[in-house]
């Protein structure tokens, strides 16, 4: 009985000490943290774009030169124009003796090679990652690759009939390009790539920056901090900057480094440092007075209840537990202390049940007594401590309803801060940004190789489709289709093709509209060459395994990201989905048809905050393309994030008081409950037995079922139960008034 008093007093008021600790700590900052957290994201984002092209870049610098098909009559001019004419990105290029460091063959721009110390670089076995060199004041990345070619004899006058030896011969190509352009996002957004020291090598402005962005210290600030957090992390952060007016600067900064492990951008101690001017907010809002307040509420309900419970139930009970204690060993024990114990009345306390077990004790005293026979007790009326239990539920309820539904409600339509809300959209366009970027790479990939495929036999095309799908990890199968729309040469996986016509030109597509698994495809024309023998086909495929698409999507605090078709179809989530389904939400399904512009316009990115069953989310729509390869798709980038996850006050503040009232309903249900099913239940089934017993009942055995107070009295009813009955069947038997004088001279006596 006391179990379930206690915890529902002390849970009640430890939910009172998490409602002043949940809520007494949010306060409305002038720059609320989720601004912060936000442009912090967008640097992050960025940062990810830039060592993305960076890896890129050097793993096509490799790639290519790992093709190349060198022979023994391949020169070292021949080779460095074979590597590097079809890169437009190429500011100078350069073949060198990996022992020496000897110029064999220089093309473009002079390559900055003096502070490169070309053996050791050279040396090991495995990739050279980039280097930041500067070149008549400015920074360029060079890109290094083996150039591997044919074993070649040492000496042409040895004997044949001897053993040759041969020796690998190697070239070291170095390729200097810029550094990858930058693309910001956002309105009145600055991005900046910074070395180690702070010094900006590119710098790139969205709109018209306003002047409070321009903070001088700022960039030194993030290289300080991204020095801190080591090299070879993603580490990222954010900074306050200078105040104008009624803006203040927010800015943001990131490693440009590999997050899994070791990585090309690693040593090369970029950062990014995206910064923004926003309006500082002028409404102050502190929850610690709603805390204290609902807070003390709480803990005075639940003292009232325990206050309640103990003097209407457990002292009650407690009273009740020891007249039957007595009344037992009156019936059971001989001797004038036995009839002292019985001649003493049972008090009735309480009400509902407690009272009715009350009265059928006093009954059942007399009855002992042999002062009266059994005898039928009148119905209960009045409600019962059932009836209290709910009643404490509903005490419960009338401080967390309020809490739940009513207090500290959050406006869907100004509770996220406009920041917020531009932050979201643009993050998403960044995520648009690179998801484009990843299908037009694999476009790309895949055009250089089918310009590759004519000329070549048809074992010699299967395998360069075969080192292709080993090199390229985001396509699941590779074919050739003849005019007709047969597929002539595969390899990889079976195709999840279903459309059967051959379409011209060259681009990104979707080649089914249905089944478990959508099939988005790279296609690129395998044009005839004069002179050259044809491909085995007219079109190369690549279908892009939906995974490696999946991949790019998920971001930290981005919430869920869709990638829609034009009918507003899903190809691919960063979250659990069917193919080809419609979005979750119709106003996601909206907002992505805001996106769309005029009839030959590539649209717009939009944003808004929409109402949902859990509380204001943040959403935004952008077209994925723009230009390239997917700009006549039609597709879109939806994304939506709850604004609970945002850190924004006002929201924050109605779900930890929403947290508060679900927690106190739902412990002062589950402690009432309790107490409903371990005294008030059980009490309910003793007091129908003893007004049995009362009436006349003498065969029901009474099994106490649990070792508390209400077992106790249930044990004590047995025992009265079992010395009636022996009295009765002495009565049967003709001894009822031998029995019954001593009982009247011993109460004589007394």
């Amino acid at each position: 009985m006391r179990p379930p008093i206690a915890a529902l007093v002390v849970l009640l008021l430890v939910v009172a000490t998490l409602t002043v600790i949940g809520l007494d700590g949010i306060q409305a900052e002038r720059i609320p943290q989720a601004v912060l957290n936000g442009e912090q994201q967008i640097a992050a984002d960025t940062a990810l774009s830039v060592r993305t092209t960076i890896d890129v870049e050097a793993k096509t610098v490799r790639r290519t030169a790992n093709a190349y098909p060198a022979t023994g009559a391949s020169t070292p001019a021949t080779a460095l124009k074979a590597l590097t004419s079809a890169r437009k990105a190429v500011l100078g290029s350069a073949l060198l003796d990996p022992r020496t460091g000897k110029l064999l063959a220089a093309g473009g721009k002079t390559v900055p090679l003096s502070g490169v110390d070309v053996p050791r670089t050279a040396s090991g076995h495995g990739t050279i990652p980039p280097r930041l060199v500067t070149s008549g004041g400015t920074r360029q990345l060079l890109y290094f690759a083996r150039v591997t070619l044919p074993a070649q004899q040492e000496d042409a006058n040895q004997d044949q009939n001897q053993a040759t030896s041969r020796t690998e011969r190697q070239w070291l190509l170095v390729v200097s390009e810029a550094l990858p352009t930058l693309t910001t996002f956002g309105d009145g957004r600055t991005a900046e790539v910074l070395d180690a020291n702070g010094t900006a090598l590119a710098t790139t402005v969205r709109g018209t920056a306003s002047p409070a962005a321009a903070d001088s210290g700022l960039p030194a600030a993030a290289a300080h901090a991204a020095n801190g957090s080591g090299r070879d992390t993603d580490a990222s952060g954010s900074l306050l900057g200078a105040t104008t007016g009624s803006r203040r600067t927010v800015a943001g900064w990131s490693q440009v480094a590999s997050a899994t492990g070791p990585g090309d951008t690693d040593n090369l101690g970029l950062v990014v440092l995206t910064s923004r001017a926003v309006p500082a907010t002028t409404s102050a809002a502190d929850y610690s007075r709603f805390a204290l307040e609902a807070a003390g509420a709480l803990a005075g309900l639940a003292l009232l209840l325990g206050l309640a419970l103990h003097f209407c139930v457990q002292r009650p009970l407690l009273r009740l537990y020891l007249s039957a204690g007595r009344l037992a060993r009156g019936a059971t024990e001989d001797g004038p202390a036995a009839w002292e114990e019985l001649s003493r009345p049972v008090p009735v306390h309480g009400f509902g049940e407690l009272a009715r077990i009350g009265r059928a004790l006093e009954s059942l005293r007399r009855q002992l007594l042999g002062e009266s026979g059994p005898e039928e007790l009148p119905a209960r009326r009045g409600p019962g401590y059932r009836a209290l239990a709910v009643a404490g539920v509903v005490v419960v309820a009338c401080w967390a309803m309020p809490m739940i539904f009513l207090l500290n409600r959050a406006d869907t339509a100004t509770a996220v801060p406009a920041p917020v809300l531009a932050n979201q959209q643009a993050r998403t366009e960044i995520a648009t940004n690179r998801i484009r970027q990843s299908l037009d790479q694999s476009y790309t990939d895949l055009s250089d190789v089918a310009a590759g495929l004519p000329g070549r036999t048809r074992a010699a095309q299967t395998e360069v489709l075969r080192h292709t799908l080993a090199d390229h990890k985001q396509y699941r199968s590779l074919y050739l289709l003849d005019r007709s729309g047969g597929i002539t040469l595969r390899v990889g996986n079976t195709p999840l093709r279903t459309l059967v016509h051959v379409p011209g030109g060259s681009g990104i597509t979707t080649v089914n509209t249905s089944g478990r698994i959508p099939a988005i495809a790279a296609y690129s024309q395998v044009r005839a060459v004069k002179g050259k023998a044809p491909a085995a086909g007219v079109v190369l495929f690549g279908e892009i395994d939906v995974k490696a698409l999946n991949s790019v999507l998920p971001r930290p605090k981005l919430g869920s990201v869709w990638v829609t078709d034009g009918d507003d179809k899903v190809l691919a989530a960063s979250v659990g989905y069917r193919a080809f389904q419609s979005l979750p939400d119709p106003g996601l399904t909206r907002l992505a048809r805001a996106t769309q512009g005029a009839p030959g316009t590539a649209g717009t990115a939009t944003s808004a905050v929409l109402p949902t069953s859990s509380g204001p989310s943040v959403d935004a729509a952008a077209p994925l393309a723009q230009s390239g390869p997917t700009a006549r798709l039609g597709w879109h980038v939806v994304t939506t994030e709850p604004a609970a996850a945002l850190q924004i006050p006002a929201v924050q503040a109605e779900q930890r008081t929403m947290l508060a009232g679900i927690l106190g309903l739902t412990l002062g249900a589950a402690c009432l409950g309790w107490l409903h099913v371990v005294v008030i239940r059980p009490l309910r089934a003793v007091a129908v037995l003893v007004e049995r017993l009362a009436g006349g009942d003498r065969r029901t055995v009474l099994h106490p079922v649990n070792h508390d107070e209400v077992g106790s009295v249930t044990r004590g009813l047995e025992l009265m139960r079992q010395a009636l009955a022996d009295r009765d069947r002495a009565a049967r038997s003709g001894h009822a008034a031998g029995l019954s004088r001593p009982l009247r001279e011993t109460t004589l006596q007394r």
